[in-house]
């Protein structure tokens, strides 16, 4: 009787230690199959998220400053016309324009 619970002790610490010895084996190939999936998808040119909302952010922010910009440049061009025919009638010019550079 002393012998069977001595075989079914030693059977149960082989037991114990093969499984953590696989528990082990499994976290490290975890982390080395994440770490080649990183690697792997950094060398397809692909974005982190933080990156991709900073880009958005800043695409956002572009697309409210143009919206600005027209809304100004609509209103310079309403009054602009009107003020450039009165000035050219009155005044004829004598030289050539010069380009902008």
């Amino acid at each position: 009787m002393q012998s069977e619970n001595r075989f079914f002790d030693d059977l149960s610490r082989i037991i114990n230690g093969a499984a953590g010895t696989v528990a082990g084996m499994t976290r490290e190939f975890e982390g080395n199959a994440r770490e080649r999936a990183r690697e792997w998808i950094g060398g397809l040119d692909f974005v982190s998220r933080e990156e991709f909302d900073a880009v958005k952010q800043m695409a956002a922010e572009a697309r409210e400053q143009v919206a600005q910009l027209e809304a100004r440049l609509a209103a310079l061009e309403g009054k602009a016309p009107a003020a450039s025919a009165a000035a050219s009638e009155a005044k004829p010019r004598t030289r050539a324009a010069r380009k902008p550079d």
